[in-house]
Parts: structure tokens; C-alpha cells; sequence
């Protein structure tokens, strides 16, 4: 089968197109015919090996554990192993596996979902990651509840755009936080207020919000925490920027600190992949509620583009490869 392949940890020039052997599923496997992929930022750590934290936690000390790149997956069951029960052959599913770009993965049952039935399988492999990020940063980190004033930063990305969706399906009001080019986008989606921060400050404090969602990842907390109401929540998504050896991510790790001393809730979001959210999201998707806003395709061979647009911030939304 055809796959993007990397034998060492670099820039996207380490991504080579090749022949490799198909996967085998085990007992415990779904053998999947990839379909759509979705790029996200974690391909990118995962490629570069940075923050290298990323390393240490398991995806490999010196070279990538993990050699095909990809992780949000769309596609059709091709077999399943003896111990699946909730997937047959010819089945369309979505979900997180390790190496989607590839024309055959294999995934894990409890990290897969039967596909919306309005959706295309482009579509479908731009939910995964980002759309279950952004429930569970509003959810389960933001506690988020009906009526609430709810800032998303970053709200024309792949996290971004969910966000904005779920908090209007949580029957919030929802501020989005973008630059010129993607106010339009981010109207569009739902936002019922849209901050241009190219000419205006979200944290001046003529405004504060019940509930900061930051998809962007750059800004320190004390900025943040101007926006935000003396008892609100701030979720802080991912973290880019900072030093090759925690990244962003030291902004979650003091998020959490910090917030034993103030009356604000300060939380970092690491999202888990669960079936269960997958099927959540499902149930939004079909009624109309959330709709993924795929900002271009690329073919298998371009992946290596896919990532680097996504990277420089050129795309609207996600970026998918399609097999």
C-alpha cells in the first residue's frame, strides 16, 4: 500500500511517499480502507518530535515509534478482528487510529464511531481530533452552561470552529476571536460577535467572559485572564510557541498552579479519543447542529503541503487528505 512515511524526526522534508506492507489487524483490531484524513496540529509535533516532551511521553526518544503520520481517520471496514463486536465489513467509520495517511490502518474499537450519514468521508476525518478537543474543552474543562458569555480564540481553526458550534448547541453566546480574512467564516459558523484582533484587543477590559476556549495558543495568562470573569473558567487547548523542550505547553502547566491561588478556574485540556464522544458528536452532526469546516483537500502525495499550510496558518478551517 501506498503511505507518508518518516524514518526520522524533521521538518516535512523527513515525509517520503512509499510502498509499504498493509497492516494486519490483531484480535483486538479494525483493518480500516483509509478514505479521508485529517491534519491537525499534532501531526506536526508528532513529525518534528517537538516540544520534546512529545517524545518522552511515547512517541519515540530518538526516531518516530510510529513511521506512517496521521491520525484522524475516515473511512470503511475492510475486516475487524475476532474481538470486535460493534463493527462488521463494509462499515463507515470515523475516529483516531496511528498512520491514516496510508490507504489501509488499523484502529482500536473503542476509538472509532459508525460515520454521520450527512457527512463525506472528507468531512468526517476533520471531526476526530478537533471536534472531540473542542467538546471536551467546553465540557468537561469549561463546565460550560446555557446563557453563558464564551470567548473563542483561534476561532476559524480546526479546534476553533467546533468550538464555536458546540457553545452555540450549549445554548451559549458565543465571541469569536480571528483574524481579517476569517471574520466572515467565523460569522458564518454561528458567532454571534466576532473580535478582529488585528484591530482590536479581546483582553482591554471593556468585556469579560464566563468561559475563554484559547485554540491559539500564544498569549501569556495574565492576558488571558483580563477577559476573563473573577469567577470564570479559562481552557487553554494545546500550546505552540515556548522552548523545544515543553513548548507551549508550560502554559497549561502553570494554568494549573496558578489556579490553586485565584478564584478563577485555570485548566489545560489534554482531550482523550473515546468512542463515546465520536457518537455524541454524531447525534449534533446529523441534526445540523455542527457542521466541519474543511478549509482545503490534498491528496495522499501532498500531505507534506497539507501540514505545511496548516503550520504558516494559511487555511480556513482544516485541512484533509483524501485517499
Amino acid at each position: 500500500m501506498k503511505a507518508i512515511v518518516q524514518d526520522v524526526y524533521g521538518s516535512v522534508e523527513v515525509l517520503e511517499l512509499r510502498d509499504v506492507d498493509a497492516p494486519v489487524p490483531g484480535d483486538d483490531d479494525v483493518l480500516i480502507r483509509v478514505r479521508a484524513a485529517g491534519v491537525d496540529q499534532g501531526v506536526w509535533h508528532l513529525m518534528t518530535g517537538l516540544p520534546y516532551l512529545t517524545r518522552v511521553v511515547g512517541y519515540g526518544l530518538r526516531k518516530p515509534k510510529t513511521r506512517i503520520r496521521g491520525r484522524a481517520v475516515a473511512g470503511r471496514v475492510e475486516a475487524v478482528g475476532r474481538n470486535i463486536v460493534g463493527f462488521r465489513t463494509g462499515d463507515e467509520v470515523y475516529g483516531t487510529c496511528e498512520g491514516s495517511f496510508a490507504e489501509y490502518a488499523c484502529a482500536k474499537e473503542g476509538r472509532l464511531a459508525l460515520k454521520p450519514k450527512n457527512l463525506s468521508f472528507e468531512q468526517a476525518a476533520a471531526v476526530p481530533i478537533s471536534a472531540v478537543t473542542a467538546l471536551q474543552a467546553l465540557r468537561n474543562a469549561g463546565r460550560i452552561q446555557a446563557g453563558q458569555e464564551v470567548l473563542v480564540i483561534g476561532a476559524a481553526g480546526g479546534v476553533g470552529a467546533y468550538a464555536v458550534q458546540l457553545a452555540k448547541a450549549f445554548g451559549a453566546q458565543v465571541t469569536g476571536v480571528c483574524s481579517t480574512a476569517k471574520t466572515d467564516l467565523v460569522r458564518s459558523i454561528g458567532a454571534d460577535h466576532v473580535i478582529d484582533y488585528t484591530h482590536d484587543d479581546f483582553a482591554d477590559g471593556s468585556r469579560q467572559f464566563d468561559l475563554i476556549v484559547d485554540t491559539a495558543g500564544n498569549r501569556p495568562l495574565t492576558v488571558l485572564r483580563r477577559a476573563l470573569k473573577p469567577k470564570g473558567t479559562l481552557a487553554i487547548v494545546g500550546g505552540e510557541g515556548g522552548g523545544r523542550l515543553t513548548g507551549g505547553f508550560q502554559r497549561s502547566l502553570g494554568a494549573g498552579l496558578l489556579s490553586v491561588f485565584v478564584g478563577q478556574r485555570l485548566r489545560g485540556v489534554m482531550a482523550a479519543e473515546r468512542a463515546e464522544d465520536l457518537r455524541f458528536l454524531t447525534g449534533l452532526i446529523e441534526a445540523g447542529a455542527v457542521t466541519p469546516v474543511i478549509g482545503k483537500s490534498y491528496a495522499l502525495a501532498d500531505a507534506p503541503a497539507a501540514i505545511r499550510d496548516l503550520r504558516d496558518g494559511h487555511l480556513r478551517g482544516q485541512a484533509v487528505v483524501t485517499i
